[in-house]
């Protein structure tokens, strides 16, 4: 004992002054360690935040890929993107309702664990499928420096479909087609990341509104927030650079790759991400298992230290808070019986039901554009997926992160009440509708296709409804009319190969090539008679492309700086004990009605205006090659528009609603000034609620 004799130890214990003082040391001790694990929770809780940010918006980046690696619809790619959420509502209801009734920082550490697994998950169909067949031209060499494309209707040559660029033939290619359902590996680890993210944000949110200063909470969530979305950029920034690299890069020789990253067979990396992404989650668990299951209030020890006679006893509150054992069995299922008790108070208050609802579309919104605006941007501007994606990353999502930050910060500056959030985040939102009307002003030709888009003179077709491949000028040629191996004559025409194109004769390999005698080309008008592999390209559309952009940074801007704002408007308007609760069924209804639904339909529509179906090996159809894009231009902005709009006016009907509550409670906006719960009023007895005579704990939630 510190070299005392037990006599002296007595002593001292019987000394007040010595008790004090060393009460004293050990209040100081223990507000410096409850201070500082609640930091450790902040950085954890972003660092996790970044994490699934990161893999959630690697994943949307490499939605193209994938849907070309598996040669499906964007609307089972939709359907994929929604699995997430699928895995997300299996849980979360059940994890937001036991709330601080459950080991909070040990749930999230699981769940980041899971997100792993699902990560490695989707990675397997990469090593289980063979090498990406791309189906490009199969030519006959006629001599050392001539080839043809061309073969005449008497020519004994293979179908091209039959054969790949590795000479496959059609059985082999047939079992690759029976592989491709391996996409099915991708669904089920995206349905394990949701089920892993499900408790990251009720129970990360609610446990720091719990435990930090009430005019601090607001603040920490939009940090917490915003450095999460340092998750997404870096995310986007990875796909970026693996949609530059070949799928199967250490298998195949990039050399040999005829086409490049603007075409539309080309697939990246898509599984190389992932391995990085499941590393990062794995490691955003580790922290969280070494918290505690709860912590002193922020500031409560300083009041305890004012008053040296209730130390010991404060002292031991806050360790057997701390230190409190999980609840038993019959005590969560007291609890679990309280469930639609819940459900009915949360969704009596008119206020949290317009929330509700303006969140859902608000889900619809962000998760339908973010899943399709790369391909949207890549068909509409004729940039490659992977420089579509990099501008998402470093252009778009910086300005988002400044706002989500800006946001919390002016909450914080000018105490902002819940009058005052709302109406902050209904300007902002409307400066956002704005932008993004003007998306609509940045407009771009349709690619002029022979056969597709325009006839073989040159002229556009009055319909795209019906692909007519062949005129007199390819009539010799024995091509397959369904082929996509695209080809830009000298007219500034693209040919949907260059079998249809005409072309008699090649010079050079790979990617160089260029064909040469090519009668459609020549028959289209006076112009060199010869093609290059590849689309033709539309300069004015990279022209205009600058402007969309802009208008994509003020959108951006604004709708996340009213973010902040308009989430704390949930906190603001429940009652304490439900919070963790009202985030879940929040998050569950954004998901269930807007992040399920929002990719397959978005998607459906999307592939209503394909022009050009890629065939597969045995004869089905595959990924589209080419779409109409005045029509995909119509229906991608027409959706974003009309769900911004109603959003719009429900934002308004919110606004009117907490203002008419105010003057109906004598404008008493401050916490002080009211025992009154925006809604209702609090229930005299239930589960979280303070002991009799004592304050709430949460009295910014009052009005």
């Amino acid at each position: 004992m510190d070299g005392k004799t037990a006599p002296e130890q007595a002593k001292n214990n019987a000394n007040p002054l010595f008790l004090d003082k060393k009460h004293s040391l050990h209040t100081v001790k223990r507000f410096s360690l409850s201070i500082s694990k609640l930091k450790i929770f902040l950085g954890a809780l972003a660092f996790s935040y970044f994490a699934k940010g990161f893999s959630g918006s690697y994943m949307k980046s490499m939605l193209t890929q994938i849907e070309r690696r598996f040669e499906i619809s964007s609307s089972i790619v939709g359907l994929i993107d929604g699995s997430f959420e699928i895995g997300n509502l299996m849980v979360l209801v059940l994890v937001s309702y036991l709330g601080a009734r459950v080991h909070r920082p040990k749930v999230i550490a699981i769940g980041c664990l899971v997100m792993s697994i699902g990560a490695f998950v989707s990675v397997a169909a990469h090593f289980v499928m063979g090498p990406y067949n791309y189906n490009s031209i199969v030519v006959s060499e006629d001599n050392s420096t001539s080839l043809s494309a061309c073969f005449p209707v008497s020519s004994s040559h293979p179908k091209e479909d039959n054969v790949g660029t590795s000479g496959n033939a059609t059985d082999l290619g047939c079992e690759q087609q029976r592989a491709s359902y391996l996409w099915l590996f991708v669904l089920f680890g995206n349905i394990l990341r949701g089920i892993g993210e499900a408790p990251i944000m009720p129970l990360g949110l609610s446990y720091i509104d719990d435990f930090a200063k009430e005019e601090n909470s607001a603040f920490y969530i939009g940090a917490v927030r915003s450095s999460g979305l340092f998750g997404p950029t870096l995310g986007f920034l990875l796909g970026a650079f693996c949609a530059n690299m070949w799928v199967d890069i250490g298998k195949v020789d990039v050399d040999t790759v005829m086409i490049n990253s603007k075409d539309v067979r080309w697939v990246g990396a898509w599984w190389l991400g992932l391995l990085i992404c499941g590393a990062a989650s794995v490691l955003a668990a580790l922290p969280f298992w070494f918290l505690p299951r709860s912590l002193p209030k922020e500031g409560e020890e300083k009041k305890q230290t004012e008053k040296p006679s209730e130390v010991y006893t404060i002292t031991q509150d806050s360790r057997s808070k701390m230190e409190a054992p999980m609840q038993s069995p019959v005590e969560v299922l007291s609890s679990v019986k309280g469930f639609f008790p819940s459900v009915k108070e949360l969704l009596s208050n008119v206020i949290f039901l317009v929330f509700l609802l303006l969140n859902i579309l608000q889900f619809n919104s962000m998760v339908g554009g973010t899943t399709y605006e790369a391909k949207f941007m890549e068909q509409q501007f004729n940039v490659s997926i992977s420089k579509a994606v990099f501008y998402i990353g470093v252009v778009l999502l910086p300005f988002a992160i400044v706002g989500m930050f800006l946001g919390s910060f002016l909450i914080k500056r000018f105490k902002m009440d819940v009058r005052g959030m709302a109406k902050f985040a209904c300007t902002t939102f409307a400066i956002s509708y704005v932008a993004q009307l003007l998306y609509f002003m940045v407009n771009c030709e349709v690619l002029q296709v022979a056969g597709l888009t325009v006839n073989y003179s040159g002229i556009r077709q009055p319909s795209f409804s019906e692909e007519k491949p062949w005129s007199s000028c390819n009539l010799d040629c024995d091509c397959e009319a369904g082929h996509w191996d695209p080809v830009c004559g000298d007219n500034g025409i693209t040919y949907m190969s260059s079998c249809l194109a005409g072309c008699k004769s090649s010079l050079g390999t790979g990617k160089d090539m260029v064909f040469h005698n090519c009668s459609c080309v020549e028959a289209s008008g006076p112009s060199n008679s010869s093609a290059i592999l590849g689309q033709c390209p539309r300069e004015e559309c990279s022209k205009v492309f600058l402007y969309f952009i802009l208008a994509l940074i003020v959108n951006a801007l604004f709708l996340c700086l009213g973010a902040t704002p308009f989430y704390m408007i949930m906190f603001r308007t429940v009652s304490p004990e439900l919070k963790s609760f009202a985030v879940g069924i929040e998050t569950l209804c954004g998901r269930l009605f807007g992040g399920l639904p929002a990719p397959m339909y978005f998607g459906a529509l999307i592939d209503r205006t394909c022009l050009k179906w890629g065939m597969k090996p045995c004869g089905e159809t595959g990924a589209c090659r080419v779409y109409d894009t005045k029509a995909l231009r119509n229906v991608y902005l027409g959706l974003l528009t009309s769900l911004k709009g109603t959003s719009f006016l429900l934002y308004v009907v919110l606004l009117i609603l907490i203002m008419k509550r105010v003057r109906q409670d004598g404008g008493m906006g401050k916490a002080s000034q009211s025992t009154e719960v925006l809604s209702e009023e609090l229930p005299a007895t239930g589960p979280g609620e303070p002991a009799s005579g004592e304050a709430p704990r949460h009295e910014d939630t009052f009005l």
